[in-house]
């Protein structure tokens, strides 16, 4: 076991584990950590604990110290100067006619480099942009591109649920996402049902799944021949997953008859327990292959 401290530099970011040394540190307190880019500044999440080592990514980075009144003066200045860098590199991808779009500025907390974050369609030749902004911060410049869901992570918004995202609000990292859980759950395959404010696959259909399959898997498969405890057989043509209702055809000479009972009413079958293993797995058309892609694609 090795002890440690969780940081995050970003407003749900990810979490790091760094090396909290004799430091007395709390959930909570604001540190100064070295990293790969140098020092920087962020926010424990988690207080010291005992982890595993294979749980953490060696060497194990550690903290400077606690930050001081003045660390957060630098701090909040930083902040006031990517301000200042994000009109300015606005102006300087104007002037160069680039197509690409500025989405965030990030200093490191020493100064000794400026992260430019952006979006763009394609590859985008921005040697002289850099030169021209290194020209004018004296300091070193990275461009960094990024996909449109982290573009949504960092500018945030309200979602078609009328609350704030999940990525800006408290996911910190993003989770997989298909086609398959969709249909899982009943959804509609329009896109724009489907899709978040990014344009991909939202984001929360991954916080109900485990819920779906197992009320799924508590469902007989539509085609199956199901008896009720009254003694009534028929085949299964569909099934109400959060109602936990099945709706039953039944032939009657040359009439067909339907009706909708709770799947407890059905009569119970030595193979019920296996039906979690039995249930057929959810397959994807072309069409819905295709929209995957999209949908999925960065």
């Amino acid at each position: 076991m090795i002890k440690v401290v969780g940081v995050r530099f970003r407003n749900v970011g990810k979490n790091y584990y760094f090396d909290p040394k004799n430091l007395e540190i709390k959930a909570g307190d604001y540190v100064i950590v070295e990293t790969a880019r140098g020092l920087e500044y962020g926010q424990t999440t988690l207080g010291i604990r005992l982890v595993n080592e294979e749980d953490v990514v060696q060497p194990l980075k550690p903290v400077i110290r606690i930050a001081t009144e003045d660390d957060k003066k630098k701090f909040a200045n930083n902040k006031a100067s990517e301000k200042e860098a994000y009109k300015i590199c606005l102006g300087k991808i104007a002037k160069h006619h680039l197509e690409m779009k500025l989405i965030d500025v990030e200093y490191s907390f020493d100064n000794s480099k400026i992260l430019f974050y952006f979006t763009a369609d394609g590859r985008v030749d921005f040697r002289e942009l850099v030169k021209d902004l290194a020209a004018t911060f004296h300091t070193r410049i990275e461009l960094r591109q990024i996909g449109v869901r982290d573009e949504t992570k960092i500018i945030g918004g309200i979602g078609i649920c009328g609350r704030p995202l999940c990525c800006h609000s408290y996911l910190s990292e993003f989770c997989p996402v298909s086609i398959k859980m969709a249909k899982e759950q009943g959804l509609s395959l329009n896109p724009t049902k489907i899709s978040g404010t990014c344009g991909r696959l939202m984001c929360c259909m991954r916080n109900e799944q485990e819920t779906y399959e197992y009320l799924n898997s508590c469902l007989p498969n539509k085609g199956e021949f199901v008896q009720t405890k009254d003694g009534r057989k028929g085949e299964v043509a569909g099934c109400n997953v959060l109602m936990q209702t099945v709706k039953i055809l039944v032939e009657n000479g040359d009439e067909k008859e339907m009706f909708e009972v709770p799947v407890s009413e059905l009569k119970t079958r030595n193979d019920r327990k296996k039906n979690r293993s039995r249930k057929k797995p959810v397959e994807l058309k072309e069409d819905e292959q295709a929209l995957e892609a999209e949908l999925m694609g960065d």
